[in-house]
């Protein structure tokens, strides 16, 4: 995975979100509210699942909108995706010991 991408579009979320509506795609969904945002990511879930009948190219542009439209949303609700990773992190430990404990 390239964590360089991942960074660069957290420090642009972060960066954007207080510009002016008019200038940034980013600010005009912060402006809209939690409910807003929580309106879009929910669209983009739907054209996601649609592409998931058509091809791999409208699959990954799809994937890409979901994305970016969940880290808004942490954003919004002043969640660090650290904390995401982090609990995944403690997710994989979990799912290990249980896989081991089975064998």
């Amino acid at each position: 995975m390239d964590s360089k991408i991942l960074k660069k579009l957290l420090f642009t979320i972060k960066k954007n979100k207080n510009l002016s509506p008019k200038k940034s795609y980013t600010a005009k969904l912060f402006n809209s509210g939690l409910s807003g945002c929580k309106k879009k990511f929910l669209e983009e879930i739907k054209e996601f699942m649609i592409s998931l009948k058509k091809n791999k190219r409208s699959i990954i542009h799809e994937a890409s909108d979901v994305l970016y439209h969940y880290l808004v949303i942490l954003e919004r609700v002043n969640i660090n995706f650290k904390e995401v990773l982090k609990e995944l992190k403690i997710r994989s430990k979990t799912i290990k010991i249980i896989f081991l404990q089975k064998f």
